[in-house]
């Protein structure tokens, strides 16, 4: 209801909070959006070198497995827009929000796996002994990994605050 402050202190009803956490949502989106179709569009163009026909088996096989996640990545972080599109006048903003924090979740998480694959690809063709390669991989990806959940998740756990019900860790199906 308008006018109740929650413990949050936002003076906002479950229309305008589903509205406000729809536009926060959307301008997290734009930003991982434009860098995945970025890498995609870089890795759709990789097999029409001539250079990609003198890749291992291996690397092929490892450039196969990068442009699917790369294109399940683009998928995911897009499919928000086209939810929000099918059930825009529904009614159903804040099911819809939660729903789309999901995939931008999930989009999240194959973008990192897509640009872990890339730079293994990439440092693999790039030198000659890639005994060290996997481990150079491996930092990157365990600072992504730092970054992108683990620095989130200890401030989460180190304020040891529980959101209130209808909060923004709502988004992500989190309760």
């Amino acid at each position: 209801m308008k006018g109740d402050v929650r413990a949050d202190g936002r003076d906002e009803s479950p229309e305008e909070r589903a509205d406000r956490k729809w536009v926060d949502l959307l301008q997290e989106i734009r930003v991982a959006q434009t860098g995945v179709q970025i890498l995609f569009g870089f890795l759709l163009t990789v097999v029409f070198q001539p250079s990609y026909r003198r890749l291992s088996d291996a690397d092929q096989t490892l450039y196969m497995v990068t442009i699917v996640l790369g294109a399940t990545a683009v998928g995911a972080l897009v499919a928000p827009v086209a939810f929000h599109r099918i059930v825009t006048g529904r009614f159903i903003k804040p099911e819809a929000v939660v729903w789309a924090s999901r995939l931008t979740l999930l989009g999240l998480l194959l973008l990192l796996l897509t640009m872990t694959a890339a730079l293994l690809l990439v440092l693999r063709t790039a030198t000659d002994d890639d005994g060290y390669v996997p481990w150079i991989v491996a930092g990157v990806a365990g600072l992504y990994l730092l970054w992108w959940l683990v620095i989130p998740t200890a401030l989460r756990i180190r304020l040891g605050r529980r959101a209130p019900e209808g909060s923004d860790a709502d988004d992500a199906g989190a309760h």
